[in-house]
């Protein structure tokens, strides 16, 4: 069976990544689609609107055959982490090609990039001038939107796999909060936050109650305050005294934005404080993480009738999925059972025992 492998965070899943799934198809004639998919937390190191099982089942819905779960902790992390994992996701799976977006839409451009190596010692001393991280990087590899820089990982990931890239052009701006048929997740997210009306722009699917960042900071804010600095520093991420950095702009703001807003320096990007923070709510050791193997797992969160045949083809495999989280490595499950504690804290009692009791169970079969 040919397939072809998305990767994505679908937070939320929405008019575009329909369009995604459906050129895929035209353009590699696949038989399945294949996707691996951050879960209830994205890359940006926020909460995702959406829990990782209503998205997932939103993405079958809408054309993938199956959504396997990108590990929180990869998920949560750069460019170059979140593809290191997602590509190892779906080699496990056995792809044929991978299809992903793509602001210039030139592969041959950005296959040049990847084959450029970028020396870190070059991109400190940009910093040191007072350069962000985002935009240092952006100089020594030309001038990248954020899925160009995405793509450029993957490509880098799949070099020598055998692995056959498909791009396809984006549509729209990636960070533009214009609400509209095909839109941004930025701006679907926007709009969710402000109460506005988003069906215009995603498939049937229930968008009520979204979870933001904002929900967690009460107790983020006193974690941070009243923890060791000791603590925070064993704690994953925590690294260059940003612990004692927090603490002090935790003191003087009284809510996510102010915070945020305080927090952010030429040293400490944005995504870097909300993913420090990500772990903070975790609690998450960094030697649990230095732990970690590479990951030879695939757990399923949702398939279709087209991905239960799929799924049969891979019975002999060397890495079968994991259709139930007792499936998942030890070392991992520990860390996404983590996770979904951190998401769910913040829900009401019934939608929380309901979560972590999804957390627990078999994948979704949506027919």
């Amino acid at each position: 069976m040919k397939t072809c492998g998305i990767i994505a965070e679908y937070n939320p899943f929405h008019n575009g990544h329909r369009y995604h799934i459906e050129k895929t198809r035209e353009l590699t004639g696949c038989e399945a689609v294949i996707a691996v998919m951050s879960g209830n937390f994205v890359q940006r190191g926020e909460p995702a609107v959406k829990d990782k099982f209503s998205r997932a089942e939103t993405a079958v819905r809408n054309g993938a055959d199956v959504v396997l779960e990108l590990p929180c902790i990869f998920a949560v992390q750069g460019a170059s982490a979140f593809a290191h994992g997602a590509v190892s996701v779906l080699r496990s799976a056995g792809i044929d090609q991978l299809s992903f977006g793509s602001e210039c839409g030139n592969l041959e451009n950005l296959l040049e990039i990847s084959e450029t190596p970028v020396r870190p010692e070059n991109i400190r001393e940009l910093m040191d001038t007072g350069m962000s991280y985002p935009k240092a990087y952006s100089l020594l590899t030309r001038s990248m939107l954020p899925n160009d820089i995405l793509a450029v990982s993957y490509l880098k990931e799949i070099r020598d796999t055998g692995i056959e890239p498909v791009v396809i052009q984006r549509t729209n701006d990636y960070s533009s909060e214009i609400l509209a048929e095909v839109s941004s997740a930025a701006a679907v997210r926007k709009a969710l936050r402000e109460g506005r009306d988003v069906s215009g722009s995603v498939p049937a699917s229930d968008l009520s109650d979204p979870v933001f960042m904002d929900a967690y900071y009460p107790y983020l804010r006193n974690f941070i305050l009243t923890a060791d600095s000791s603590y925070l520093r064993s704690l994953f991420l925590c690294t260059e005294g940003i612990e004692n950095h927090l603490k002090k702009c935790a003191a003087a703001s009284d809510t996510w934005d102010d915070f945020m807003r305080s927090a952010v320096t030429y040293r400490y990007t944005a995504s870097r404080i909300r993913r420090t923070c990500v772990f903070f709510l975790m609690q998450l050791r960094r030697e649990c993480v230095e732990a970690l193997g590479e990951p030879r797992h695939m757990r399923v969160l949702a398939f279709s009738e087209t991905g239960r045949r799929w799924l049969q083809t891979m019975r002999e495999s060397e890495i079968r999925p994991a259709m139930r989280f007792a499936a998942v490595p030890k070392e991992y499950r520990e860390i996404e059972y983590r996770a979904a504690l951190a998401y769910a804290s913040v829900l009401d009692a019934d939608k929380r025992k309901k979560l972590l009791q999804r957390e627990i169970e078999g994948a979704s079969y949506v027919r």
